[in-house]
């Protein structure tokens, strides 16, 4: 079989990283970083390098399902044309909705919002992306016009101040994180700032952290456009020549913020580190400000993207190298989904419900039937009218509102109560999925043929690799087939997404005329052999800008009607969710380092799950002493709404009062540990994004009777237990406790796995162990534990695919193989370096997170992991010298 190469972009996050290819024509072999892609250059993240460990078919969606039963597609889409007519028919156009995902490529979103909006007439078309970036959208709106986010990354090694905020770089765009790193080392003089109520992984860059209270972020910001008038910082020819709106705005902001020693009480943070922060932003002109979900995931996150811009605009801080105000989006084709309409609010290209000029001009385009006139419901206001009953059928694409959205527990009950509930999804096993009246199995990232863009603007191919597997389509052919089987044969007859994608350039121009930002009608007319070999390329890109556009408003033309950017006036709210006597912890959730979303893809390599592998809850010491519990031990956050079970973490790097929780799990991965169930529904009321980074808890331990760890080769359903489930190499491990003893384990084996093989009951020590062997191959092995202290996985793992000889049987009650000691956890996932080699190099002299990389080759892929490094480094090394 050929082996061939190829080059495609990652599925992750919205850095957009160029990916090679090895592949043969029915799987991915191997991956590594596209040198020539501007946007990584060669690197790839930990998951990006695992991404040909997330390919295989083995729990791949395989067959279109309808009420259960697995049928062709002529049936499924026959079904499914008949159900949405009859429904449409029945109750109006505004009864059915898209949910939709900043995972789809371009080219699906196009299709769908097109059908939606322009031809079926409803507006109800929302997508994830609400919960990451509309806050940001809408300010980028309110201050240039236009949804337009002004920077490239190459800004990056022009500036001398980065000030992040709300941004976790180092895990969550860790390729961009380590530009910043390689710029810092260039030059030291750079500055860099962290705003953000942890200490993460991002503060190893930083110079300067400001830990400060919760949702005080705009105070902060008005704070510093304040002092930029105070100090004669201003750049009023700027101001004068190219914005409106500034005098109100430093109003706001000296009202709310004027004194600095105050705004330094209110948001917690020591007074001498906000003046070093006012000072390097007053004096230092070449200034970028990354923000990300610890901004726009808030109830006035809009606001806050303002106050952030407001500062930028106020110093003429944009459109040039090494400024500017930079949103690090959080997925591949956030951007791409909102270049097309995909929000409820927006129309394509840019354009949206608040002029019916807009309207008519999409509806001109597409020659649209029954175009929508008002925008839809967001998110969360979707889902509440689908509970209502007024939404009687939805069709989520791409992503797993079940977990994803706040107020879990009531998601799951709309759509219970849903009449007909669609779901195109390439995995077989899903939360959503378990609700879902039509199934249709939908192409993965290897398979799928389509573009991207990046945060940066850049647009990238991500091309189609292997066939997909068994009758598994792509989105965007689903969408048109169900759109002829509703009498729209001849506009959506598209022969493949070269030519969706070139109708989309030319929308984008479509009397255009310089008023709307997103243009990229130079690319209108790109043959299918150009787009097939399309270059990254920045919009706009136009007469022009042939080629492309590196940064937007060097020429101080802004798309609002007067032509200039607007100045907000903010007034800094508090989160809605506050902790109370009843809940008094507030409860900030987030990404974590080696997992992606809801897992249905990460979830499935073995090695992204050894840095954390299983839901936990981070404290500060002070707390755990206050709501008794120690590290390592199961506990439960509860509210009114739902609850959380996970593991103590304890760390000083956790604000006292302030827990978080990792948003990544599902009840595909454990019994109760979904995040959303905490957060209540409360949003930003300009963009509709929920408020994902405060809720509120109570905290209780859960003192278990015992623990296990559980290894079977295949799968099973252990309900009766608090359990996690970890996808191994060779086969599954479940970790499993509980508050109840089990009089009998052998018992417990023959209900629920089967008669063992060999055992050891040590009732003294409330230790039990098994394994049942079937014709010289381990089926599954238990090992019971009075405490949390489980054995290492690595050596179980392997026997799970070999052969058990005599040898290996007496060693298999033991865990580990002869002379062999716990490897511990695993610090650098790209290589597989564990804590206990780290610890040994450090204390044989290995003095830094370069020696340990040179010595074992940790930290010098991605380099998320060499925070963790240096703070081993720090301990142990002053563990030698002592």
């Amino acid at each position: 079989m050929a082996t061939l190469k190829n080059q495609t972009t990652c599925p992750y996050c919205g850095v957009g990283c160029g990916v090679n290819t090895t592949h043969d024509d029915q799987r991915i072999i191997a991956v590594s970083g596209d040198e020539d892609h501007p946007a990584n250059q060669g690197r790839l993240c930990v998951k990006g390098s695992a991404l040909h460990e997330t390919t295989a078919m083995e729990g791949r969606l395989l067959k279109p399902r309808v009420d259960g039963r697995e049928h062709s597609w002529n049936t499924t889409l026959d079904t499914l044309a008949t159900r949405l007519e009859g429904i449409i028919a029945a109750h109006g156009p505004e009864s059915v909705a898209m949910y939709l995902s900043g995972q789809l490529l371009t080219e699906d979103y196009y299709v769908a919002n097109k059908l939606m909006k322009g031809f079926i007439g409803s507006a109800h078309v929302d997508t994830n992306s609400r919960l990451c970036m509309s806050s940001t959208v809408v300010g980028y709106k309110r201050a240039f016009g236009g949804d337009l986010q002004p920077c490239s990354y190459e800004d990056i090694d022009h500036a001398e101040l980065m000030v992040l905020v709300g941004s976790n770089a180092a895990w969550n765009h860790p390729i961009l994180y380590q530009r910043m790193v390689a710029a810092k080392n260039t030059n030291p003089d750079i500055k860099v700032v962290l705003i953000d109520p942890r200490r993460t992984a991002t503060a190893d860059l930083a110079d300067l952290h400001l830990a400060l209270k919760p949702g005080t972020d705009a105070l902060i910001f008005n704070a510093i456009l304040a002092a930029l008038a105070e100090r004669n910082a201003l750049d009023a020819d700027y101001i004068d020549a190219h914005t409106e709106g500034f005098d109100a705005a430093l109003s706001a902001a000296q009202t709310s913020a004027g004194d600095l020693a105050q705004v330094a009480r209110e948001a917690d943070v020591p007074l001498i580190d906000l003046e070093q922060l006012v000072d390097w932003f007053c004096s230092t002109e070449r200034t970028l400000t990354f923000f990300s979900q610890g901004i726009n995931q808030s109830s006035s996150g809009t606001d806050k993207v303002n106050s952030i811009i407001n500062c930028h605009l106020a110093t003429g801080r944009l459109g040039r190298p090494g400024m500017g105000p930079f949103s690090l989006t959080g997925q591949p084709n956030a951007m791409g989904g909102r270049e097309v309409g995909g929000l409820a609010n927006q129309l394509a290209a840019h354009m949206d419900f608040s002029q019916s000029a807009f309207v008519g001009r999409v509806g001109r385009f597409w020659q649209a039937p029954n175009m929508a006139t008002r925008e839809g419901y967001k998110a969360v206001d979707l889902f509440e009218a689908i509970e209502r009953g007024e939404i009687k059928a939805v069709w989520i694409m791409a992503t797993n509102p079940l977990v994803s959205l706040p107020d879990a527990n009531r998601v799951r009950r709309a759509l219970e109560k849903c009449e007909l509930v669609i779901v195109s999804e390439c995995m077989a096993n899903t939360d959503t999925l378990e609700l879902a009246d039509i199934v249709l199995p939908a192409s993965g990232w290897s398979e799928k043929n389509g573009t991207v863009t990046n945060s940066e603007r850049r647009i990238s191919r991500q091309r189609g690799l292997v066939p997909p597997p068994g009758d598994a389509k792509h989105d965007w052919w689903i969408i048109c087939e169900l759109a002829k089987r509703m009498g729209y044969r001849d506009t959506f007859d598209y022969a493949s997404p070269a030519a969706i994608f070139r109708e989309h350039a030319r929308l984008s121009g479509f009397e255009n005329n310089r008023t709307r930002g997103f243009d990229i009608s130079g690319m209108a007319e790109l043959s299918d052999l150009a787009y097939d070999s399309l270059k990254p390329i920045q919009w706009p890109v136009n007469e022009q800008a042939p080629k492309g556009t590196p940064r937007l408003f060097a020429d101080g033309h802004f798309f609002t009607p007067s032509n200039r950017a607007r100045l907000l006036p903010v007034t800094p709210q508090a989160p809605k969710q506050q902790p109370s006597s009843e809940y008094p912890l507030i409860v900030n959730s987030g990404r974590i380092r080696d997992q992606w979303h809801t897992m249905t893809r990460t979830g499935r390599a073995a090695r992204l799950l050894q840095h954390h592998a299983e839901p936990f809850i981070e404290i500060h010491p002070d707390d755990a002493r206050r709501f008794q519990v120690e590290h390592l031990q199961l506990a439960e956050l509860q509210n009114e709404l739902g609850r959380y079970r996970g593991r103590i973490r304890i760390t000083d790097q956790q604000r006292p009062g302030e827990v978080f929780i990792p948003m990544h799990w599902t009840r595909q991965f454990t019994q109760t540990g979904i995040s959303g169930s905490l957060f209540a529904p409360e949003v930003d009321p300009f963009s509709g994004q929920p408020e994902s980074k405060q809720g509120r808890a109570t905290l209780k331990p859960l003192h278990m009777c015992w623990e296990a760890r559980l290894l079977v080769r295949e799968e099973r359903s252990i309900e009766d237990h608090w359990w996690t489930r970890v996808p191994l190499n060779h086969c599954t491990s479940y970790r499993l406790a509980d508050t109840e003893a089990v009089e009998n384990w052998r018992d417990w084996c023959e209900s629920h796995l089967g008669v063992p093989s060999l055992w050891l009951d040590d009732q003294a020590h409330k230790r039990f162990r098994a394994a049942g062997i079937h014709n010289n191959r381990l089926d599954w092995i238990l090992l019971v534990e009075p405490s949390a202290e489980l054995p290492d996985l690595a050596w179980l793992d392997s026997c799970f695919d070999v052969e058990i000889d005599l040898d290996t049987r007496r060693q298999l009650l033991d865990a580990k193989a002869p002379g062999e000691q716990a490897t511990g956890a695993v610090i650098c996932s790209c290589f597989q370096v564990r804590e206990p080699d780290i610890i040994s190099a450090v204390i044989e002299g290995a003095d830094s997170a370069q020696a340990l990389g040179e010595q074992l080759k940790c930290g010098t892929n991605c380099g998320s992991c060499v925070p963790e490094l240096k703070e081993l480094v720090k301990v142990h090394g002053v563990e030698k010298s002592a």
